[in-house]
């Protein structure tokens, strides 16, 4: 089992930046699949950013591709999330997860933090 953390999350205005961080604790971090996702209320949660956990390949929404950027940090057991050129569509509740290698989903998750882009 692994645990996760968010933090980072804020009020920021259109076509500014923000940067999530995701710390883990309690598991080989090396060994999972690391995610991003986010929810607004009324609408289902939706896969923002994964990047794998030994290559390091990247994968990224259609909606945030160019503006987004995810990476990872191994020694330190965090993975990131950079956000420019906010959009008021970015608003939402960002949830950290991680997949063991040898699963088909995201089987941990974080607690959420709150991104809120004004316009």
């Amino acid at each position: 089992q692994v645990q996760l953390v968010e933090s980072g999350g804020g009020l920021v205005q259109a076509g500014g930046s923000l940067g999530l961080s995701c710390a883990a604790s309690g598991g080989t971090f090396s060994s999972y699949h690391m995610g991003w996702f986010r929810q607004t209320p009324g609408k289902e949660r939706e896969f923002v950013a994964s990047i794998t956990s030994r290559s390091a390949t990247t994968y990224y929404a259609g909606s945030v591709k160019g503006r987004f950027t995810i990476s990872r940090d191994n020694a330190k057991n965090t993975v990131y999330l950079q956000m420019n050129s906010l959009k008021p569509e970015d608003t939402g509740i960002y949830y950290c997860a991680a997949q063991r290698v040898t699963s088909l989903y995201y089987d941990h998750w974080g607690q959420g933090t709150q991104v809120t882009v004004s316009s």
